[in-house]
């Protein structure tokens, strides 16, 4: 078994079937990913809210690879092991106008700096929420079955864009292969972030991410498949608010969870509608509570824990 680093000097924006790996393992080898900041070194821990303006979104979300393991075939599955992360102490939420679930609500951009210490983020100038530092890699995938060079922002059969926040270490995640070596890629790497995403950033943050590949012929997927160990972090032992929904449409009910959420985070937390909309994309989980009836439940919960005030 050999260890092998991929550091962050060549980055791409794509997936491309096509495209030559940049390294080739062997089955059981690890890599350790020196992931980018997720715009591909755009952002700093000194960006000001006006410089959003100026990205340049075709490069998110800056991936390494492609990684090739020796055997893997189409019809084969990627078995991806991930076994630990290490951060480099900041990261960033943020949205441009027209962005996020809450878009019209939210019409200004903002940036919120985050600092990360240990195992646990904050506001980088206030101490007023402490999110558990429970990163990810928000794009993972491997080449995909069509030709041609495929953006990074949707999630496909070969995975992508999927922003699954349990694919955090201790988890295995299994991958369709299409084409040889099944060429994984990753980035987009995520110091927490809240089930929906619903500002549309997590913590975005430099990582570097160690992962152990093996071909599995045992157990064929049709996408994206993993087995989850444990619980992401103990915030959740002191309990949750949770805030809810109803109505004939999901995603009018996911807007409204959230909406009362931001409502409740202000009035009782002291904290800013924008900070309320940043907590929510960083740690408040969404969840379809009820579908089997007229009308849809969606409810929003947050940790009590990561409220200090």
């Amino acid at each position: 078994m050999t260890h092998h680093v991929l550091d962050g000097s060549e980055t791409h924006a794509w997936f491309d079937r096509d495209d030559p790996a940049r390294l080739e393992i062997d089955p059981g080898d690890t890599v350790t990913f020196e992931l980018r900041e997720p715009l591909d070194g755009q952002m700093t821990p000194v960006t000001k809210v006006a410089d959003l303006l100026a990205i340049d979104g075709s490069r998110a979300h800056s991936l390494l690879g492609p990684v090739a393991v020796r055997g893997a075939q189409a019809g084969d599955t990627l078995e991806v092991e991930i076994l630990e992360f290490a951060h480099r102490g900041w990261g960033w939420t943020g949205w441009l106008p027209g962005m996020g679930l809450l878009a019209e609500d939210f019409p200004e951009p903002h940036l919120q700096h985050w600092r990360v210490e240990g195992r646990s983020c904050f506001f980088r100038d206030s101490d007023a929420v402490e999110v558990p530092f429970a990163p990810f890699c928000g794009v993972m995938g491997v080449a995909p079955a069509e030709a041609g060079r495929l953006d990074t922002m949707p999630p496909r059969r070969n995975g992508g864009n999927v922003d699954v926040r349990h694919l955090t270490a201790g988890t295995r995640a299994f991958f369709p292969v299409f084409a040889p070596g099944a060429n994984f890629a990753t980035g987009d790497g995520h110091a927490a972030q809240g089930d929906g995403e619903v500002c549309g950033a997590a913590i975005e943050a430099p990582l570097a991410a160690t992962l152990r590949f093996q071909v599995r012929r045992d157990r064929p997927v049709p996408e994206l498949q993993f087995v989850v160990p444990s619980p992401l972090t103990t915030a959740d032992a002191r309990g949750f608010h949770a805030t809810t929904a109803h109505g004939t449409d999901l995603l009018a009910c996911a807007r409204d969870a959230v909406r009362r959420m931001i409502d409740h985070l202000e009035a009782h937390h002291g904290l800013t509608r924008e900070q309320a909309y940043v907590l929510c994309s960083a740690a408040a989980d969404l969840k379809i509570s009820e579908v089997v009836n007229p009308s849809f439940v969606v409810a929003c919960y947050v940790p009590l824990a990561v409220l200090k005030r």
